[in-house]
């Protein structure tokens, strides 16, 4: 018995090694439409901006997750032409069927919808994405996708070094005149859905000359190499369109009467009520890997996003704000900030704590930096667990979580400019994964952000601090209403959750983090 398991167990790993991707597949260009100006999205945003200089764009932050998501769907709902669509990841939960069902409404209208997904981290039903694929106005690609589709974890084994490169991007543009981008996947979590966990995040939507650049962009993804039609790699028989729409149909109209849908429809119509929020206008830039990125060494960092990144600090006059839930600067980013302090600049981190955090072993990447970056003058913050789900629980559209994370990746240059997208300061996104994001060159949004992470940061989050024996120890001091509590401690944590953090920390895995 023991015998014949093992013997199945190397037919299937023989099976997977020798599992590749198809070589032969005939990709004719495709490109965003660039007639749109008789759409309902143009009409609606040309008249803003024939106000404006010809060079800016308009631009507004999405910091609430329900309304990140009601933007979204009336994306969908408002396009008549294309829409494009760029995730990490999407799950089959209650907003990404909603989501699901939108772009199918959408390509019944003869919308045309491009879809690339992340193959690992959507790592979604290849029954369920075949079966969309099938509708006449709908294609589906994977990014870098595993070879195998029965065997995919023992392909990706066999194939590591490969697959290890993914496609972090996250975009929705509408018609080419409209774009969201930013930290947020599509799954319950993103958008205050959840009950297990809320996390804290930032998208950007924007109109105007910057759509156009985030167009260009999903076009490289979607005309290069690293993608493959989810048709060349799985099919299914056309009914099970026919009942994917029945599926997701019903399921919408279930959850018609659920607390969260009731509640955003509520929280919709106060919004309907109060007017649009104005936009923020100014120079917008689209900063972006290239999907060639994959292919290179990881350590090849030319014309990629973070070199962009970069440039922008050189300019660096007064401070510097950096919202990053999975920071690992490495030697190079600590010395990149420390002579950034060296010079005047006020560098301020806020990061996930290791109570919030949702993946140790990033934590454990960070923490061997902390001191470094204490000693060179930088602040230095840690989220607290429950900052983020007190804030829900305020707001009466929320479904209260038991966890909450920081997420978003936001970036404040001088109070003037903001860059928000899916970069984290850490070696994944910096050397293996693609990113995206918006610079928003905008006084008044910028100093909105920032009072706004200022004036709650020592409420949210714990400062941490070294010691005052100067022994490199650190504490983490909280304010609160009966004063100053200081912890010599990482504040809500077991010792094994300390422990077991310290243990992955002596592992060489920062590259891989």
């Amino acid at each position: 018995m023991k015998r014949t398991r093992a013997l199945a167990i190397v037919a299937c790993l023989g099976v997977a090694a020798c599992s590749s991707l198809p070589d032969n597949i005939q990709l004719p260009p495709s490109y965003a439409v660039s007639e749109s100006a008789d759409t309902r999205l143009a009409r609606f945003s040309q008249p803003i901006m024939q106000q404006w200089q010809s060079d800016h764009s308009g631009f507004r932050p999405l910091g609430d997750g329900v309304e990140a998501l009601l933007a979204r769907l009336a994306l969908a709902e408002t396009a008549d032409k294309t829409l494009d669509v760029q995730y990490y990841i999407w799950h089959d939960d209650l907003t990404g069927r909603h989501f699901a069902n939108a772009l199918l409404k959408a390509a019944d209208r003869g919308v045309r919808v491009r879809v690339i997904l992340d193959d690992l981290g959507a790592n979604a039903d290849d029954d369920i994405l075949a079966a969309i694929d099938l509708h006449p106005n709908i294609e589906i690609r994977l990014f870098n996708p595993v070879a195998s589709r029965t065997f995919r974890g023992l392909s990706m084994l066999g194939d590591f070094s490969r697959v290890n490169r993914r496609m972090h991007n996250k975009a929705l543009i509408a018609d080419n005149q409209a774009a969201i981008v930013g930290g947020r996947n599509i799954g319950d979590e993103y958008f205050d859905a959840s009950g297990d966990v809320a996390f804290g995040d930032l998208d950007l939507i924007s109109f105007g000359p910057v759509v156009q650049q985030v167009s260009n962009a999903f076009d490289r993804y979607w005309n290069s190499r690293s993608v493959v039609p989810v048709a060349a790699l799985h099919t299914v028989d056309a009914a099970q369109l026919t009942q994917l729409r029945a599926d997701l149909g019903a399921f919408v109209q279930d959850q018609r009467q659920s607390a969260y849908v009731q509640q955003s429809l509520g929280f919709l119509d106060e919004k309907i009520a109060a007017g649009p929020d104005p936009l923020f206008r100014g120079q917008a830039i689209a900063l972006y890997d290239d999907p060639s990125k994959i292919r290179q060494a990881p350590e090849n960092l030319e014309g990629s996003l973070i070199t962009q990144f970069a440039r922008l600090g050189s300019s660096l006059q007064r401070e510097l704000f950096i919202v990053s839930p999975y920071f690992i600067p490495g030697d190079e980013g600590v010395a990149w900030l420390r002579g950034l302090a060296q010079r005047g600049v006020d560098v301020t981190i806020l990061t996930n704590s290791l109570s919030a955090s949702d993946v140790g072993a990033v934590h454990a990447g960070y923490r061997r930096y902390r001191q470094q970056l204490l000693e060179a003058g930088i602040r230095l913050y840690e989220l607290k667990p429950g900052a983020v789900e007190q804030a829900n629980q305020q707001k009466k559209h929320r479904i209260g979580a038991s966890r909450a994370s920081l997420h978003a990746k936001t970036f404040i240059f001088d109070r003037s400019a903001v860059f928000i997208g899916s970069l984290n300061l850490d070696p994944r996104s910096i050397q293996l994964n693609t990113e995206v994001g918006i610079v928003c060159i905008n006084a008044d949004m910028a100093q909105q952000l920032d009072q706004r992470l200022r004036q709650n940061l020592d409420h949210i989050a714990w400062r941490v601090q070294l010691s005052a024996d100067d022994k490199g120890r650190l504490s983490w001091h909280e304010a609160g209403s009966d004063g100053e509590k200081v912890y010599d401690t990482e504040p809500q944590t077991s010792l094994w959750r300390r422990m077991s953090v310290w243990v992955i920390g002596l592992l060489p895995l920062e590259s891989q983090l």
